[in-house]
């Protein structure tokens, strides 16, 4: 496993509730009790074998890693991203601002329940919003900050802003804002294992780590365009048999290591790239010796080479990048492109002008798992004189969060709201800063003026890459390389929509291979 899926795993669990996992729980398919029902009637099997199944299924707990592809088998959301990363209707159909822009209204559909028979309206869009905002567990409520109160009012769900935001119908799609059921979140730790959304498919069986039976919604708005029948997802077994698995059937979807491209290629399965925001980084914290001194960052900015990276981790499929953004993405910055090219000669002077000759900095690299990525990056800051020492922590969620560290890594899927993704790596209180509450200075106010930009405005492309240049000054962050969403499929399973960050099956056809 690599470290970007051994970090995402842990960051949910530090955030979560700790939930003993115990038996195997058959769920029913309205509110999970003990008896379930069959399959929906016909035979369109999806058997995902998913290197990201998720520890918790309450989408409050769960919304901060990659787990969020798996709950949207269960969940709907107030909107969901199209293929040019924009916000579209989901559970609500519309929405509209006020002329000031600090207030925005979204109208719900009509007639539409979750599968325990609770009415999805306004009423459970409050519940859902202020439970990610103040249930004790989230790993969501730093990021609905600019949500002030929130009214429901029948059909309608009015949210009251802190400041003028633009970004939230971009926010509150399938990262953020899961919808559960809020008779089922009633009991959020039920939840947790026993999950009620009015998504595409509901849960039938779940074995908790380990598998989860769906079968299809009937009663999902959109379930016209849902051509899977029924879901088997199972947590996927060591990388090097996921392809054995499709060939023999045993699956015939999974997520894909890069290093088993070629090998899924000769077999004849279909190897495909779905578009994200992956990016890894190596985490400093300045408010630490020797990071406090800025020549020190600047030298490990120098060091870095991240074509290695790209050469040695990637298999062809990633990129060598400075920042948290792919290439082709609006707030991508090109202007911040070569700001620190690799230069290991001046990283050297840059640590002697600090007054560090080669071995008087010693620093321990503290990460979950032990990666190549690592040892790399030990490489490289060896090369330059930084003795680094790789120190494995199983619980090294709870002091990166809690803003302990000196030095470690850390690889992010990225947000469908680009705001979202600055705030989380730049702002004061962003979990993936570790630097916390340091802010490169001009960031705030660069951030707000993106706010306060409609994404629609003629400007605001402009406006966002300054915010993403200004979060670039941050001495917290290096970022190193970015890898695609890579997935493996036989070809019974027609295409997916490429849309970035995300897994939907809308459309989606099982043939017979």
């Amino acid at each position: 496993m690599s470290l970007r899926h051994t970090t995402r795993r842990l960051r949910g669990a530090a955030l979560g509730a700790v939930l003993a996992l115990t038996l195997s729980t058959t769920l029913a398919a309205c509110g999970g009790d003990s008896t379930a029902s069959g399959a929906s009637g016909g035979d369109a099997t999806l058997k995902w074998a998913s290197s990201y199944f998720p520890a918790h299924w309450d989408p409050v707990v769960s919304g901060s890693g990659a787990q969020f592809r798996q709950l949207a088998l269960v969940y709907a959301s107030l909107t969901r991203t199209d293929k040019d990363g924009k916000a579209v209707p989901d559970l609500a159909e519309s929405w509209d601002y006020n002329d000031k822009g600090d207030q925005v209204t979204f109208h719900l559909r009509k007639g539409l329940t979750f599968s325990d028979g609770t009415p999805v309206d306004g009423t459970a869009i409050k519940d859902a919003i202020e439970r990610a905002q103040k249930q004790k567990n989230s790993a969501l409520f730093g990021d609905l900050t600019s949500i002030k109160t929130v009214t429901a009012n029948g059909l309608d769900v009015v949210l009251d802003l802190s400041q003028v935001d633009y970004q939230i119908p971009q926010l509150l799609g399938e990262r953020v804002l899961q919808v559960a059921s809020p008779k089922a979140a009633a009991d959020p730790e039920k939840l947790d294992q026993s999950p009620v959304g009015a998504g595409p498919f509901k849960v039938t069986q779940l074995v908790p780590g380990t598998k989860a039976v769906l079968e299809k919604n009937p009663d999902y708005w959109d379930a016209d365009n849902i051509h899977i029948d029924k879901v088997e997802l199972v947590s996927a077994p060591d990388a090097s048999t996921v392809v054995n698995g499709l060939k023999t059937g045993v699956y015939n979807f999974a997520d894909l290591d890069p290093s088993q491209a070629e090998a899924a290629k000769k077999a004849g399965l279909d190897v495909f790239v779905q578009p994200g925001f992956n990016a890894s980084n190596i985490s400093l914290n300045i408010n630490k010796k020797p990071f406090d001194n800025p020549l020190v960052v600047d030298a490990v900015r120098y060091a870095v080479d991240r074509q290695e990276f790209v050469d040695k981790l990637t298999f062809g499929y990633g990129e060598a990048t400075n920042q948290p953004f792919p290439k082709e993405y609006v707030a991508y910055d090109p202007q911040s492109a070569d700001a620190y090219p690799y230069d290991p000669e001046k990283a050297k002077d840059l640590l002697a002008q600090a007054g560090y000759q080669k071995g008087d900095i010693k620093l321990d690299l503290v990460i979950p798992a032990a990666t190549p990525e690592a040892e790399i990056v030990q490489s490289q800051l060896g090369a330059v004189g930084i003795d680094v020492e790789i120190k494995v922590d199983k619980n090294w969620a709870t002091p990166f969060f809690a803003k302990d560290l000196t030095l470690s890594l850390y690889g992010t899927t990225g947000r469908d709201s680009a705001v979202q993704t600055l705030t989380a790596h730049f702002g004061p209180n962003g979990p993936l800063n570790l630097s916390t509450p340091y802010e490169p200075a001009g960031f705030e106010a660069a951030v707000a003026k993106v706010r306060q930009t409609p994404l629609d405005a003629a400007d605001y492309s402009d406006v966002l890459q300054a915010a993403t240049r200004a979060g670039l000054e941050s001495g917290a962050l290096v970022f190193t390389y970015s890898s695609p969403n890579l997935f493996t499929k036989d070809k019974s399973i027609s295409d997916l929509l490429p849309i970035p960050g995300h897994v939907d099956w809308t459309g989606v056809t099982i043939g017979d291979g």
